[in-house]
């Protein structure tokens, strides 16, 4: 049974009235009955926000364990890095923060009952993942097929497990200080012989190492064995694995998420920010549709399925192509967003103010009439339409 309620983050608005209405919402809480954990569990999702004149979109998903941990800072990140000041040095998200009910039985992979009487869960938790909860996510929210795990501590031993052992479960693992000295350091012992033998092309990994002690040479015994995976990342570079470690000397096994969770999205997600200098922007003779056509073939290549240039940016550079006087420009972005984005209202919407500039009445009012039909509460275009339809 789907049980939903609003995800809330109080809200420090001054109001003469204490209304409810003062909030900020920032996702939902909801939950599945898993069958094979025999237990309900809470999950809480951001989805990013959409406006109705753009084409309907899909996104990557992010699976975060211990979410109630990590959610606001991923979900903020996330925001931040691909929504705000037009910034796309990340892809719109969707992230999935998973809560712990036994994070000690679900996170490791096998039984120590000196560490918890109910641990080694790990196989039982992958397959709920695998079974219940990813095609879950896939059935009611628009994503596409990139997915990303992220995990901290036992989480971040979770997700090196994984990544050895399930590999094609997600495209991208990042491992924050992970307890990898958990079993005699058994997942290292296994990431010597996994990492020499088995191939891992298209996927990312990003290993976050804290300072236990603040030590200036710290390779103490608490974190010796995430050394030592490192050095296994280090010696076997032909097996495919997109991968980076980082030692973090300024932070401890507490104050370390939040830098590696930045750190390792923008490692993940390298190649998706689309550069263009304002110069060449500027320049007529540089072909931006040459460029951007290769950078989404490039983007494509590395996330396994075709993702065309966002509609926002092709909009927002075709009006800035405007501003500039350069309208072939312009018409030649626009036209690439009704291609790619057919049913977007604003695409054809952007199109008939550009004819429209340019004095061609007759083919302005076909896309407007275009953008009203797929978005009946485009006010501009109906405004348009009428005031054309009247000079006819």
């Amino acid at each position: 049974m789907l049980v939903m309620a609003s995800l809330l983050m109080t809200a420090c608005v001054s109001s003469k009235n204490n209304h409810a209405d003062n909030r900020i919402v920032t996702g939902t809480i909801d939950s599945l009955y898993s069958d094979i954990l025999k237990e309900q569990r809470k999950i809480w999702v951001y989805v990013p926000r959409t406006d109705r004149l753009f084409a309907r979109k899909s996104f990557p998903v992010v699976y975060l364990l211990d979410g109630e941990a990590h959610f606001n800072s991923v979900m903020g990140l996330v925001q931040q890095l691909s929504e705000v000041n037009m910034n796309m040095v990340l892809p719109q998200m969707i992230v999935v923060g998973i809560q712990n009910t036994d994070r000690t039985r679900d996170m490791t992979p096998t039984k120590d009952t000196m560490r918890g009487r109910t641990s080694g869960g790990g196989e039982n938790f992958t397959l709920f993942l695998e079974k219940e909860l990813i095609p879950y996510i896939d059935s009611h929210l628009p994503t596409n097929p990139y997915r990303i795990l992220i995990g901290h501590s036992f989480g971040g031993l979770f997700c090196v497990n994984t990544l050895l052992n399930h590999t094609k479960l997600f495209n991208a693992y990042l491992a924050i200080d992970p307890s990898t000295e958990w079993d005699k350091k058994l997942l290292v012992s296994q990431a010597r012989t996994i990492l020499s033998e088995k191939k891992f092309e298209g996927t990312s990994f990003f290993l976050s190492i804290a300072n236990q002690g603040y030590s200036d040479t710290d390779t103490s015994r608490d974190n010796a064995s995430a050394f030592e995976l490192a050095a296994c990342l280090d010696s076997n570079k032909r097996n495919g694995l997109n991968q980076r470690w980082q030692y973090y000397k300024d932070d401890n096994h507490g104050s370390v998420p939040l830098i590696s969770e930045y750190d390792g999205l923008r490692f993940i997600f390298d190649f998706y920010n689309p550069r263009i200098s304002y110069a060449n922007f500027r320049n007529p003779s540089y072909d931006v549709e040459s460029f951007i056509n290769a950078h989404y073939s490039n983007v494509s290549i590395k996330m396994g399925f075709t993702v065309h240039p966002p509609e926002s940016l092709l909009n927002w550079l075709g009006y800035l192509y405007i501003m500039e006087r350069q309208y072939q420009r312009s018409y030649n972005l626009f036209k690439m967003n009704i291609d790619n984005y057919p049913t977007s209202a604003n695409a054809f919407d952007s199109m008939g103010e550009l004819l429209l500039l340019q004095g061609d009445s007759l083919e302005a009012l076909v896309n407007y009439e275009k953008s009203l039909a797929i978005n009946p509460e485009n006010v501009n275009a109906r405004n348009l339409i009428a005031k054309l339809k009247k000079h006819k």
